[in-house]
């Protein structure tokens, strides 16, 4: 029976703006798949290393049901192989899916430029350039670990900003195959100033709203990623251009 005390309660409710979201439960091999893709982006299992159930579950202290899923997930996306008779490897990127991998990117932070942009938030300027701070503090360590965090991090900062959930979660399929490339990156900056530089810009295009050059220099920051890792080739070519 519904009392007057529920009917006031549900009334209240319905015009109740809502503060606080759900909480959201992970499931165990969601759990499970978080800490692999961690483990993979921090080189704790290396390009082409074979992963074994058995291994994993005694490490993680789980069961084979939900490790298989959370396995089956990474295959999906991309960052684990099967290999007929031989078991599971953590992929391997060769240039070609280096390229293929920029082009998704290059996309992706190209989006969420412009949606930052359209949106106008000063919090989004301000956490942009917070995170070109942190990479200031490395400044003289150009192709340290520190350094390659606090990269990987102003660009997360950016998609975040975009507030696209759709973006986000494209954004998060490749963000360890990114970091992977930025390890690979380690070694070909002679100057870290040079590097903040580059971030710094993008922050003052965006400050600015101008979204013609932040696009510009978005485009010009990934060609320059991507000549790093697969070499002069493909310099003079987008990443868009380089699979082509």
């Amino acid at each position: 029976m519904i009392t007057m005390a529920t009917r006031r309660h549900q009334g209240e409710s319905a015009g109740r703006r809502r503060v606080l979201e759900p909480i959201e439960q992970e499931s165990t091999p969601a759990i499970i798949a978080r800490k692999l893709h961690d483990a993979i982006a921090n080189g704790n299992f290396p390009s082409g290393s074979q992963l074994t159930e058995a291994g994993l579950a005694a490490d993680l202290g789980v069961s084979r049901g939900p490790l298989r899923e959370a396995m089956q997930r990474l295959t999906a996306e991309g960052l684990l192989v099967s290999h007929r008779n031989r078991g599971l490897f953590v992929v391997s990127m060769d240039d070609d899916d280096i390229r293929d991998m920029y082009v998704a990117r290059t996309a992706v932070e190209r989006a969420a430029i412009e949606q930052v942009i359209a949106h106008a938030d000063p919090e989004a300027v301000d956490a942009l350039g917070d995170a070109v701070a942190v990479m200031r503090r490395h400044i003289d360590d150009p192709n340290g670990a520190d350094m390659a965090e606090a990269d990987m991090r102003f660009h997360q900062t950016l998609v975040e900003y975009a507030r696209s959930q759709r973006l986000s979660r494209l954004h998060s399929t490749i963000l360890v195959e990114t970091r992977m490339c930025l390890r690979a990156m380690r070694g070909t900056y002679s100057s870290g100033k040079e590097r903040t530089d580059e971030h710094q810009a993008l922050v003052d295009a965006i400050a600015a709203g101008d979204a013609r050059a932040a696009d510009a220099l978005m485009i010009e920051h990934m060609r320059d990623g991507l000549h790093r890792l697969v070499g002069d080739a493909d310099r003079d070519a987008s990443p868009a251009e380089a699979v082509l």
